[in-house]
């Protein structure tokens, strides 16, 4: 069996020209390790007979229920008592989602690499954040990754932004004149307030939307959101951030609500009816989502979103299989 320390450096040498077949081997190795040192995923490969050893193909790997991370500990060997949680929000009485790290940095790289392969430096930016600040909601995944960009970033005007949007269009009127590149991203329902100040951006920004209108507005399918912002900000395109408490990988869509996964990442669409078969492409169903940074806690993800697949390899997200159990940054804002 690999070591920790040699799967982090098969997963983070992956490339978009890796190819299937490598993509499959360090599938099968994050798999073996998570089999033997995650008591929560090597119980429940136990309830359904399987033996690691008989896995072959990633297409073959179980994937584990995302409901495991309400009432389970999912990670490997024991938890440390440095590890990172994040937590998904929820209304009062609601189980939330509880996603352990024992090792911060892993996250750190995956969302920097990430960031940089899809958007290149964060030093090139101004980044804007319409989303509560790391000390409002410190164990959000979204914001402490929006947190370090923003650092990262060292533009004087980066930052939080939610409860000022009067300081907000100041900043992108100064930002405009210089005609600095910008990252402006947040919650849907908040973009949509910006958006009807009638603020017009131009070609040096950047508009990413991370979901969620959390009861402040009427749901909007993802068409007729963009659409909106893209009129109001009078854009040719708005972008789009895909992941979750339970992940430390993003896909990020850039048009048309295609979302692309870096190399270690990849989704997988399932029948709705049987979880073991898989859909071809633009069928709709379930989204798996294998995600090998967390190798410390489980690669092998089966959401509640659906999904289809594209023949280039991107995937679209539909919305989710049962609406009364809003997750993430639909319920962010408190």
């Amino acid at each position: 069996m690999h070591s920790e320390k040699e799967i982090r450096k098969h997963v983070f040498s992956l490339t978009p020209h890796s190819g299937d077949d490598v993509f499959n081997q360090v599938s099968l190795a994050v798999f073996k390790f998570q089999a033997s040192t995650n008591r929560v995923y090597r119980s429940y490969l136990s309830n359904l007979k399987v033996n690691p050893d008989s896995i072959h193909h990633y297409t073959r790997i179980p994937f584990l229920p995302i409901e495991f991370f309400k009432s389970q500990e999912v990670i490997c060997n024991e938890l440390q008592p440095s590890a990172t949680c994040f937590t998904s929000s929820g209304t009062t009485g609601q189980a939330v989602s509880r996603h352990f790290v024992n090792d911060i940095s892993v996250y750190q790289h995956s969302f920097e690499k990430c960031f940089e392969m899809f958007y290149g430096n964060p030093g090139e930016y101004c980044i804007l954040a319409l989303l509560p600040n790391y000390l409002e909601r410190a164990g959000s995944s979204l914001v402490y990754m929006c947190d370090h960009l923003i650092r990262k970033s060292g533009h004087p005007k980066s930052g939080f932004y939610l409860h000022n949007l009067d300081e907000l269009i100041q900043t992108i009127h100064d930002l405009k004149e210089l005609k600095q590149k910008t990252l402006l991203l947040g919650v849907s329902y908040a973009l949509m307030d910006l958006a009807e100040r009638d603020v017009k951006l131009d070609e040096n920004f950047i508009v990413m939307e991370t979901g969620g209108m959390k009861g402040k507005r009427k749901e909007l399918l993802k068409v007729e959101l963009h659409a909106f912002l893209r009129r109001r900000f009078n854009l040719s395109t708005i972008h789009s951030e895909y992941g979750m408490t339970e992940l430390l990988s993003q896909a990020y869509s850039k048009e048309g609500g295609l979302f692309n996964c870096p190399p270690w990442m990849k989704v997988l669409i399932r029948d709705v009816n049987d979880p073991f078969c898989y859909m071809g492409n633009e069928k709709t169903g379930g989204v798996n989502v294998i995600d090998l940074a967390n190798f410390n806690s489980c690669a092998f993800i089966e959401t509640k979103d659906l999904g289809r697949s594209k023949q280039s390899g991107d995937f679209e997200v539909l919305g989710r299989f049962d609406n009364s159990d809003l997750r993430g940054c639909n319920l962010m804002i408190g």
